[in-house]
């Protein structure tokens, strides 16, 4: 062999146990772990079909939609924005992105690449829209897709998404909204609200492992795919394959792609969770966990970045770093000492903030208590070392 087997292989594989509070991953339940654990099974096998089946069914619970088009694409939820745009823009169509934040901005960049004509409506990091503001620019620029984030997790903002639809639909334009980050922990009504196509993460509120981005398409979305006039510009994301091996339209299942069973186990069972919870208490209990720790936060003298509560996401809460400590301590000490993890900024907000994510399986009294112990010691650490540098 020109290449000799690596030493680093021959040792047994070490996995830490951390308590996962940045923005997602965050932990998965004993039960969830359990059934990722379960015998590998074929992706054409008619028991994975089932599973599949029953992940449409949460799906749609969770989304509450009726749409027939709704699946799951192998994928991160930075792959279900990519499925969306790349299924619904086509060379030359208009797309109006939201952007207060990085995934305003990704958005940006997809669509681009997919040769639509991009135009952004912008506001600070930290704010989020009015209506009049989306109605504005959608009656400005009449595009063809209104791309919006529902959480935008780089800044803990949310994004009231009820009565945008109405607007879109006006103007005969389709509304696609990302929930990767709100998904849970925010009402959602994708058939009431006239939302056209809307996708998630496994890995936050739904506590399954990442890797899987459950996606949905209204009837006009899926018209919309079908009446194109040139190929979806990837195969991978193409619903109009991708959805028949998940059985949306009615016909014979075909071949997609190998499929990882075991995280369909995993999502199956945090579907399950959440359905066994009741969606409503799901997201009462991620509101009710953010309110103890914006009080916590106070009593350590920390000022949340997103100023007024109305447009706080509640499962990632984003905190304006103060002047007398380097955050990288903050995020070290917690990591080296305690074994859990609080993030920095991302995008637009590095350097500016840290972000506690609160979803899911985490989103507990004691876990929120546990961050704020850590962040009390941690911030305190850091001080100190601040101090011997002066």
């Amino acid at each position: 062999m020109d290449v000799q087997p690596p030493q680093v292989l021959k040792t047994p594989l070490q996995v830490p146990r951390k308590t996962l509070m940045g923005p997602g991953p965050s932990n998965c339940s004993p039960r969830v772990m359990n059934a990722i654990g379960q015998p590998i099974l074929g992706h054409m096998h008619p028991e994975i079909f089932k599973i599949m089946d029953d992940i449409k069914e949460g799906i749609r619970y969770v989304f509450q939609t009726a749409n027939p088009l709704t699946l799951v694409v192998s994928t991160s939820g930075h792959g279900g924005m990519e499925a969306v745009l790349c299924n619904l823009l086509e060379p030359g169509d208009t797309a109006l992105i939201a952007i207060n934040g990085i995934w305003g901005q990704r958005a940006v960049s997809m669509a681009t690449r997919y040769g639509a004509r991009v135009v952004t409506l912008e506001t600070e990091v930290g704010n989020n829209f009015t209506l009049a503001q989306i109605e504005n620019a959608v009656h400005k620029h009449k595009p063809t897709l209104l791309f919006v984030t529902q959480g935008e997790s780089s800044s803990g903002v949310y994004q009231n998404v009820e009565g945008i639809g109405d607007i879109c639909h006006r103007y005969g334009c389709l509304l696609a909204v990302d929930t990767v980050a709100s998904l849970g922990g925010v009402p959602l009504f994708v058939d009431r609200w006239g939302i056209d196509a809307v996708y998630t993460g496994s890995q936050k509120v739904l506590g399954a492992p990442a890797g899987l981005a459950p996606i949905s398409f209204s009837p006009r979305a899926q018209e919309r795919i079908f009446a194109r006039k040139t190929p979806v510009k990837v195969l991978y994301w193409d619903m109009t394959v991708l959805g028949d091996y998940w059985d949306c339209f009615g016909r014979s299942r075909v071949y997609h792609h190998t499929i990882a069973s075991q995280l369909l186990y995993g999502l199956r069972e945090g579907l399950a969770l959440v359905v066994e919870e009741g969606l409503e208490n799901v997201i009462q209990r991620h509101q009710d966990c953010a309110q103890r720790f914006y009080q916590g936060l106070d009593k350590l003298g920390l000022q949340l970045f997103v100023e007024d509560e109305y447009k706080r996401l509640p499962t990632v809460t984003s905190i304006t770093v103060p002047d007398w400590v380097d955050w990288r301590d903050v995020v070290a000490y917690a990591m080296k000492n305690h074994f859990v993890e609080i993030s920095g900024g991302l995008g637009p907000t590095v350097n500016r903030v840290f972000r506690v994510g609160l979803m899911g399986y985490n989103a507990t009294q004691d876990n929120v208590d546990l961050v704020l112990r850590v962040l009390g010691e941690a911030l305190h650490y850091a001080q100190g070392v601040q101090r011997s540098k002066l």
